[in-house]
């Protein structure tokens, strides 16, 4: 009798992943740019290019690291996993003490002439960690016991990186929230929880007073919550960078004033670069450049939710829920933050903000979600 033929075996690589990367990336240099050129020749020695330079060195750098971090086995991830935590803790106190402080809040670390922000790599342990406990635990996850485990990696790392950076803290427990939330069986509570801070964010303001009185919050996290109810009411203060933001959007109209024509780049918005350039988006390219920017972002999300269900096993699919879920959630707050739906909590756009370390380190977790869809197999 003749010989099967084996199957002949080869793996899968999401190219439409890695497409959809390298034009954020580029669409976020071009932005960077745009914004950034005024101000950028005033304070540079007239130097426009001088936050774009900077980005695109760095992400170029990043691009790499995510190539090799791609051709890796996501297993050898496991291993470092109580080194990362560590690591994550040393960085964490070690900025807490001697970070750079940068508007009254330490969220620098300085290393000779370069300096970046420990929480993106806190970011990375956090789903490295929680990724390898819940494939140990297996169904205790769905378990008090199992619950509290989760909590005791996230929850105080959470806590320190809240101190002077409350979106980066609000972003670890909600990548932890979304992992707990899809490897769990029971989903009620978790739905409860949803609910509970939907109600938290219609009543933040007499919340945010009572938490003040026993302070628990900041004077300054409760100025926030009132730039939120009434900007208005802030002109010349608080409520500044948000008026400016949204006459950016309003003005904007269906089809923007046209790239590089934006008016509140020069000078109206502070760092229009940074969190606010979703307000230069919507006004120089419109309602239609805005929705293109969305469309892209979902169309990621579901490459990644294609390369989870589809991974090999249970440690890789909780990578790639918790890469999925970081970048869900600071789109999801950056955007509501611009808009004004939610207090200014100074978060960046995923790609396209200026920031060296969030590119860097998103370009790795974009490494570690391709190293997943590397390993899955297709028969042919």
């Amino acid at each position: 009798m003749p010989k099967k033929k084996k199957k002949k075996v080869r793996r899968f690589y999401d190219y439409s992943l890695l497409f959809t990367i390298i034009f954020l990336t580029v669409f976020g240099l071009v932005m960077i740019y745009s914004s950034s050129s005024y101000m950028a020749q005033i304070n540079y020695k007239g130097n426009a290019g001088y936050f774009m330079t900077r980005q695109a060195m760095i992400a170029l750098g990043g691009f790499f690291a995510m190539i090799v971090i791609s051709g890796m086995d996501y297993h050898w991830y496991a291993k470092f996993t109580s080194l990362g935590l560590v690591v994550s803790w040393g960085l964490m106190i070690a900025v807490t003490l001697f970070g750079k402080e940068v508007n009254g809040k330490k969220r620098w670390l300085e290393l000779g002439p370069a300096s970046f922000q420990p929480t993106e790599l806190v970011k990375i342990a956090v789903i490295v960690a929680l990724a390898a406990l819940i494939t140990r635990i297996g169904r205790d996850v769905d378990r008090i016991a199992g619950v509290a485990r989760a909590v005791l990696i996230a929850g105080p790392l959470a806590a320190i990186v809240a101190a002077n950076n409350l979106s980066s803290g609000i972003i670890i427990v909600g990548i932890g929230f979304v992992m707990m939330f899809v490897a769990s069986r029971k989903k009620l509570p978790y739905a409860l929880c949803v609910l509970g801070a939907a109600l938290m964010l219609v009543f933040a303001g007499p919340i945010g007073r009572g938490l003040t009185a026993l302070k628990i919050l900041k004077p300054y996290q409760l100025t926030r919550i009132n730039v939120w109810l009434e900007p208005e009411a802030y002109p010349s203060t608080g409520g500044y960078q948000v008026l400016q933001g949204l006459y950016a959007i309003g003005s904007g109209g269906l089809f923007g004033k046209g790239l590089g024509e934006s008016i509140q780049k020069l000078g109206f918005v502070p760092e229009s670069q940074n969190d606010m350039i979703f307000a230069i988006i919507c006004e120089e390219l419109g309602l239609f450049g805005a929705c293109l920017v969305i469309f892209l972002f979902v169309f990621m999300i579901y490459r990644f939710f294609l390369i989870a269900s589809n991974a090999p096993d249970l440690f890789g699919a909780l990578l790639v829920v918790g890469v999925m879920g970081h970048i869900a959630i600071q789109v999801i707050l950056n955007i509501a933050v611009v808009t004004n739906t939610i207090p200014n909590t100074g978060i960046t756009l995923p790609f396209i903000s200026y920031g060296g370390t969030s590119v860097l380190f998103l370009m790795v977790e974009m490494g570690m979600v391709l190293s997943v869809s590397n390993q899955i197999k297709l028969e042919k």
